[in-house]
């Protein structure tokens, strides 16, 4: 089964989100709105059209619209209502996991609930490609960030393994970029044994198929740095709701609308935070 709620603007015309809008009380895309950041608690001025996925900082602890979309979207899943991070009760019961989280907001969470961070390159080391049988039905919640178009192919796998891991009334608290429709791009499908060389400068993948074959990619894509940080795929909207479909999590919802209180505004339809929940066994 496959259920989509949604408050985000699918099918918006780009023109029509571009508009001002007129519950942030702003005339103008330089005009000044006032927010609480809700990781740290503190209160903030920013231009109203700095606030976009990457940007719109925190004065305070630095957190920028995605980071604080994830704790309001952590909070909505978990409790019901957008409380901020310093008011989450807190819960030793409730087990969760992060795939390299921003450290601005996973230490406090750490401090509220049975969560840890992990990280694919130190301790604590966690491969969401290879996770340990024993996580299987422990979690209660999994943050994955900007993380999935990072891992290597298939993805398919990777998502099977977090519905795996979580509870059955668990959640995954999702972002990755993506676009809108048609398939996932995957740039290197046949991926097996890689490395990276360095060649004029400039660095390149070789990779040795299954079948032995040498392939040699440039002009590749990192975000934020190497290894880890390669972007392996671009999704779309429609792909990553088939994975996640066909992952079994089907009860998926996208948060789109935004959160003028905590800084939070979307100027379009893709790339927007979504929460999964696993989906319900047929002839349960």
């Amino acid at each position: 089964m496959f259920l989509l709620v949604s408050d985000a603007p699918i099918g918006v015309d780009i023109g029509s989100v571009m508009e001002i809008d007129r519950a942030w009380g702003v005339e103008d895309p330089a005009d000044t709105v006032t927010f609480v950041c809700n990781i740290c608690g503190r209160a903030n001025t920013a231009v109203f059209r700095s606030l976009e996925r990457e940007r719109g900082l925190c004065h305070a602890c630095s957190s920028n619209v995605r980071w604080r979309a994830i704790v309001h979207v952590l909070a909505m899943e978990l409790f019901g209502s957008a409380i901020p991070l310093p008011e989450f009760p807190i819960d030793r019961l409730r087990c969760g996991m992060g795939l390299s989280d921003w450290e601005g907001y996973a230490g406090p969470l750490a401090s509220r609930l049975a969560y840890v961070n992990t990280h694919y390159e130190r301790e604590p080391r966690f491969d969401v490609t290879r996770p340990a049988p024993s996580l299987a039905g422990r979690l209660d919640f999994l943050i994955a960030s900007d993380v999935l178009e990072h891992v290597a192919p298939p993805v398919s796998a990777s998502f099977a393994n977090i519905r795996r891991m979580l509870r059955p009334e668990g959640v995954l608290v999702l972002t990755v970029p993506y676009g809108g429709f048609g398939p996932i791009q995957e740039h290197f499908p046949t991926l097996n044994r890689y490395e990276f060389l360095n060649r004029d400068g400039a660095v390149m993948l070789r990779n040795v198929t299954v079948d032995g074959e040498i392939q040699d990619f440039d002009d590749l894509v990192f975000h934020g740095g190497t290894g880890s940080t390669l972007e392996m795929r671009r999704f779309s909207e429609s792909g990553l709701l088939e994975e996640l479909e066909a992952a079994g999590l089907g009860n998926v919802r996208i948060y789109g609308a935004d959160v003028p209180a905590n800084g939070i505004r979307w100027w379009g339809p893709c790339s927007l935070p979504m929460a999964a929940r696993p989906a319900p066994v047929k002839g349960a």
